[in-house]
């Protein structure tokens, strides 16, 4: 049961900040008003429809003591009574506490580990995925840094996501994917297990991180392109490294002012990202769940190719549309995932 007293002080704070917009008297606050407003929106509008639930159940207990009411009444309750367990659940999980970052565009690295050339296969095989996925929510996904292999695999890339929630949407992709397949270079046609690494980094603003200009050493280098086609490039690549952090970043775009930009980006990025981790581990040291922690080291998913089966571990999920699932539909496994986050941060609130 959520308590009353908590749920008028929401509505309250709700109702000084739409006072205060309409004003317009927030000056250079407009924009944190305007957050906290669009953040609160949701969770006022549950808990108009929690107190309206409640409202119309005292009505009905009221209209029994009258005879023309009461089989009215009598119909009405049971009925009002079996949706305030929905409504306390839709209301809880409003409240829950939301991450500031689920909001903000992302940064997302995908790296081969295990497994030599079908690694790199199977880490562009994870590009393309979330590039497609990408596509269907509406997204922009830019490649910032790439290296391919000669077989069309990836070495390392970065990307940039932009749009909305996309950090809300990708955060639990964090991980070790497994794949078990016949690579195309098997020729005896036995199944092989690799692995690639995706981490998923929420874009840092400038708010978040200061640095230091001192702390950090840049280089301009000559960027490496394709065989022949770049014999006269100027030194226009870019490798910044982060002195305190031992952080190091490289763009290779062709324009080396565009290159600083980038690379400065990702390293904000990243030392948010590690703030945002060393926050968590001391704030969830206790939690059990892995699912959203980002342990960029845990084995999350294996997709296995001759099942046509893919399988998350976290969650015991196993769904049997691996070819679907490659081609960016990742909704069922994300909102999957999500709700047993939600379900996870509400049993810790309860417990």
């Amino acid at each position: 049961m959520v308590p009353l007293d908590r749920l008028e002080q929401i509505a309250q704070r709700f109702e000084y900040l739409e006072a205060q917009m309409a004003e317009g008297s927030a000056g250079g606050d407009i924009a944190t008003l305007a957050k906290e407003y669009a953040d609160l929106k949701p969770v006022v509008e549950q808990i108009s429809a929690y107190r309206q639930l409640l409202s119309d159940m005292e009505e009905a207990t009221l209209m029994l003591a009258d005879p023309d009411m009461k089989e009215l009444a009598e119909e009405e309750l049971p009925a009002l009574k079996a949706q305030i367990p929905a409504a306390e659940q839709a209301l809880q999980l409003a409240l829950l506490p939301k991450d500031a970052a689920d909001a903000r565009p992302a940064m997302i690295e995908i790296r081969p580990g295990t497994g030599g050339d079908e690694a790199a296969l199977f880490a562009a095989d994870l590009l393309r995925m979330y590039q497609r996925y990408a596509e269907n929510n509406g997204w922009k996904f830019e490649i910032i840094e790439e290296q391919i292999t000669e077989l069309g695999g990836v070495k390392e890339v970065v990307g940039h996501i932009k749009g909305q929630n996309v950090f809300a949407r990708l955060k639990y992709e964090s991980g070790v994917h497994r794949v078990q397949r016949v690579p195309t270079t098997e020729s005896g046609g036995r199944v092989h297990t690799s692995a690639a690494t995706v981490a998923v980094l929420p874009e840092a603003e400038d708010v978040d991180i200061q640095i230091d200009a001192n702390d950090l050493r840049i280089d301009t280098m000559r960027s490496s392109g394709a065989g022949g086609q770049h014999v006269n490039t100027t030194d226009s690549a870019v490798r910044i490294t982060h002195l305190p952090s031992g952080l190091v970043v490289t763009s290779s775009e062709k324009s080396q002012h565009r290159n600083r930009e980038i690379a400065m980006q990702v390293l904000k990025t990243r030392l948010y990202d590690m703030e945002r981790q060393r926050v968590d581990d001391e704030r969830s040291a206790n939690r059990k769940s892995q699912v959203g922690s980002g342990d960029r080291s845990e084995r999350i998913r294996t997709y296995n190719f001759p099942q046509g089966r893919m399988s998350d571990h976290r969650i015991n999920l196993t769904l049997y549309k691996l070819d679907a699932i490659m081609g960016g539909d990742l909704d069922e496994i994300i909102d999957a995932l999500t709700a047993d986050d939600q379900a996870t941060q509400l049993a810790e609130m309860q417990g």
